[in-house]
């Protein structure tokens, strides 16, 4: 049985990520505060976003916007969504 936290991102308890997604003092507070389904959740609109918007991810300005986009993400503020995404009804 996985340890259950209250996520953040979707304002329940549900199963916890087994290990830091991340290296360093991030990984860990995501790992504290972020579940497994919020993170896959990222995951993909994180790579949504690296395709949309063409980054190079070996470019550190690249790097800082995506990490800003994941903090604003998992804290429920505006992030950037996909400009041609169009949710299915």
């Amino acid at each position: 049985m996985s340890k259950k936290i209250l996520c953040k991102k979707l304002n329940k308890e549900l199963p916890a990520l087994n290990n830091p997604p991340m290296p360093g003092p991030k990984g860990i507070e995501l790992m504290n505060s972020i579940s497994e389904e919020a993170w896959e959740m990222w995951k993909s609109h994180q790579t949504t976003l690296i395709n949309e918007k063409h980054l190079d991810m070996s470019d550190p300005e690249n790097r800082r916007w995506l990490q800003d986009q994941m903090d604003k993400f998992f804290n429920n503020e505006d992030y950037e969504s996909a400009a041609g995404f169009k949710a299915l009804d």
